[in-house]
């Protein structure tokens, strides 16, 4: 695990060591254990003989002497940076890394959990190794396979690959995004990093905000892919790569998950023992390690499959896990997790967190770059914390949700609007049922939908725009409307917040209601939201988190199922639990789903009471400047009244704010 940074100057330009370093610098959480540079030194001309350098630097720690390597380059120039985090071949693992003639370079985050199976497939086509790290398959995959190298890894990975026989700089990402990639082009250069605060160290000119992810980040809680915060920086997404030369700059998508239709399908029988076998797999994969590894322990269905499966592979040593509670009761889980830890005999370690841990609000802020407000990266910080002291690997249950079908509130309702969206005529739903749902009650001007109110709104919409405006879960439309000043609604006339999440919507063709939601909660909620926050949130700890079930074989398997096999009635997660109950208590598998969640609501009402009012009331805040400052004070009149939940909201104007503040100035 790793954090990387480059620059590919397109007109021919050097690139400077300094500019390279600085960026490089602001990634030395993600890589404390040693850092790396590749540059290339252009000629003058394409005809003329080659006399400049390679130069690589590795400094495995402060005493360490650089080291440089002589080679012949063609014209262009390219800066390599890489900030290493050691989890395997500790010795020679040094990035970057270079094929044996040094016309290939790759700086990579992340790891290839099938590597040691590509390596044989390369050396019996010819192809020499010096290391034992799971890097260098990458560089011998591009001399062999292109771009299809991809396609081939079994992994997590962020990679930038520079080939200077094509003259290209290669970037990729993982078919699910659980490492990032952050990049600014023009048609000078391209720069790119882990994260958004090493491009900023660069002398770019200004950086813009771009007001149609701020309206994003209003309805969704984050700024999702390819927009950022900024105007000026894109991200790649999941599952894409990027070409880019002097001439040219190329995206593809290189992976797209296929949901199932339900026709013939297997067995429920023979569909448990298949999806187990490969579930076994995918935990056996990611325990190779050079350094200490155990796992997050929540006391959920997930986590807790995911340190069974741990415990019952590697017998003869105790599997360390890590837990968060808190002292409110409705919302901690610790006396489920003390099952399974107490079951299998795990090296177990708990922490309470309380209003008061909220001094490192500022540092959370930090690391996420962009505005975010799931609240829950909160105790992610702080079971991150928590692990790193025991090991730098942890394994996690994320995905389990989404590949599962475990939300199942949200996908029920689904379903059941689903059934009645096709029952009633579309005449009615939208001339009768969705002008009845607009005169539903409101209050102080707020719009806040109850549970009649929303059903009636979603009957009166397609799936489509059902589904986008349920996964708002901050402010909807008519919210925006009632929060911007008119020269905000002015910026964003014509601008169609719901289109991010419907393209990805659009590409899957199953008309199965559940089915359609898991693919956008897989291509949208899930990379956006909860994998930034385990990413952030544990690299700023400098721990590595793998995440079993979401090998992409085994979500190839489960979405291939029909959705009766994950939501089974009102049952979610159905078939995953049924291939875990030999495994774990039935009050972990059968309870009702918490969720890794803070109890914000109460805090904000007492803790937390006089940051919100220093937070968003400040005559110097970011909401003066654009929102309706009465319409926020009411949002905070009904909380602070105990009469309505608007902890989301709030919240969600907060950590705008407190982003604002961190990054008004160049970071």
């Amino acid at each position: 695990m790793c954090g990387i940074c480059g620059i590919f100057n397109r007109d021919g330009s050097p690139v400077e060591l300094e500019s390279l370093k600085a960026m490089n610098d602001a990634l030395t959480h993600r890589g404390p254990d040693g850092e790396g540079y590749y540059i290339n030194r252009p000629t003058m001309s394409p005809h003329e003989a080659p006399s400049e350098p390679v130069w690589v630097v590795h400094k495995a720690s402060p005493d360490s002497a650089h080291r440089g390597i002589q080679g012949k380059v063609p014209a262009g120039c390219v800066g390599l940076g890489h900030r290493r985090l050691a989890i395997i071949d500790l010795h020679t693992g040094d990035q970057p890394l270079s094929n044996e003639d040094g016309t290939v370079w790759v700086v990579f985050n992340g790891e290839i959990y099938n590597f040691q199976d590509l390596r044989k497939d390369l050396e019996s086509c010819g192809h020499r190794f010096r290391t034992r790290s799971d890097t260098e398959v990458i560089v011998h995959g591009w001399e062999e396979w292109g771009e299809g190298v991809a396609e081939r890894l079994r992994g997590m990975f962020a990679i930038a690959l520079w080939d200077e026989k094509r003259r290209a700089l290669w970037l990729a990402r993982d078919r699910v995004g659980k490492k990032p990639l952050y990049y600014a082009l023009d048609r000078r250069r391209i720069v790119f990093a882990s994260e958004l605060k090493a491009i900023r160290r660069l002398s770019l000119g200004p950086f813009d905000l771009d007001f149609e992810a701020l309206d994003l980040y209003l309805s969704f809680g984050y700024v999702p892919a390819p927009k950022s915060i900024f105007h000026q920086v894109r991200k790649l997404e999941p599952a894409q790569w990027a070409l880019c030369t002097p001439e040219d700059f190329t995206v593809r998508t290189y992976w797209r998950l296929s949901m199932g239709t339900g026709e013939g399908t297997k067995s429920e029988a023979a569909a448990a023992k298949e999806l187990l076998e490969k579930f076994d797999e995918s935990v056996k994969l990611r325990l190779v390690s050079d350094v200490p590894l155990g796992a997050f322990l929540s006391g959920g269905v997930d986590s807790s499959a995911v340190v069974a499966s741990m415990a019952l592979q590697q017998r003869d040593v105790a599997v360390t896990t890590t837990s968060i509670g808190f002292t409110e009761k409705r919302y901690d889980e610790l006396a489920y997790a003390r099952m399974v830890a107490e079951r299998y005999r795990t090296d177990h370690h708990e922490e309470i967190v309380s209003p008061g841990a909220l001094n490192v609000l500022d540092r959370i802020v930090y690391h996420f770059d962009e505005p975010f407000a799931d609240s829950s990266a909160i105790p992610t910080w702080y079971v991150s914390q928590m692990a790193r002291r025991h090991v730098t690997v942890a394994l996690s249950g994320d995905g389990g949700d989404e590949t599962f079908a475990g939300y199942v509130q949200r996908y029920a309702m689904c379903r059941f609007e689903d059934r009645w969206r096709r029952r009633l005529p579309e005449t009615f739903r939208v001339r009768i049922l969705g002008p009845v749902s607009r005169r539903y009650p409101r209050l102080d001007g707020w719009p806040r939908p109850l549970r009649l109110k929303g059903f009636l709104t979603n009957l009166s919409l397609s799936f489509d725009d059902a589904f986008c405006r349920d996964m708002a879960f901050y402010f909807k439309p008519e919210a925006k409307r009632v929060l911007y000043k008119p020269e905000v609604m002015e910026s964003l006339r014509g601008f169609d917040w719901s289109q991010a999440m419907k393209r990805h919507l659009r590409e899957t063709h199953v008309e199965d209601p559940v089915s359609r939601a898991q693919y956008a909660d897989i291509k949208f909620y899930m990379p956006e939201d909860i994998l930034v926050k385990v990413d952030r949130m544990s690299m700023a700890h400098s721990l590595e988190v793998r995440s079993p079930i979401l090998d992409h074989e085994l979500m190839e398997l489960a979405a291939a199922l029909p959705s009766r096999y994950k939501l089974n009635g009102r049952e979610s997660k159905y078939i995953f639990k049924k291939i875990n109950e030999p495994r774990l208590p039935r009050q972990v598998l059968y309870r009702k789903k918490q969720g890794f969640v803070v109890p914000l609501a109460q805090w904000l009402r007492s803790d937390l009471a006089g940051m919100v009012e220093e937070t968003l009331f400040s005559q110097t805040s970011l909401a003066s400047d654009f929102f309706r400052i009465g319409t926020v004070r009411g949002l905070w009149r009904a909380h602070r009244s105990g009469r309505y939940d608007n902890a989301g909201p709030l919240w969600n104007l907060m950590m705008l704010e407190l982003w604002h503040r961190t990054f008004s100035r160049k970071s």
